[in-house]
């Protein structure tokens, strides 16, 4: 396994230990438990963004540009479905 695989690996966990971090917040019934796993979300996010930086400037993660016309479609899209 390389460092691009592993560096995937690592942002894909990441990934997932934030979507249950804000589970949790969501379903805490305490404000020391929203607490706790506000702290985490806020740490895991803050590791994901370093993760996902590291990989962008190593060219591992690159977002394409976007046409002009395609974001004014689905604009229109979704000014027409409300």
């Amino acid at each position: 396994m390389d460092d691009k695989n592993l560096m995937q690996n690592l942002l894909l966990l990441e990934k997932g230990c934030c979507d249950l971090y804000l589970h949790g917040a969501v379903e805490s019934a305490t404000q020391n438990v929203l607490g706790a796993f506000n702290s985490a979300l806020d740490d895991s996010l803050s590791m994901q963004g370093e993760i996902f930086s590291k990989m962008s400037d190593k060219g591992w993660y690159n977002i394409p540009d976007v046409e002009q016309t395609k974001i004014d479609q689905l604009k229109q899209k979704f000014a027409t479905a409300q």
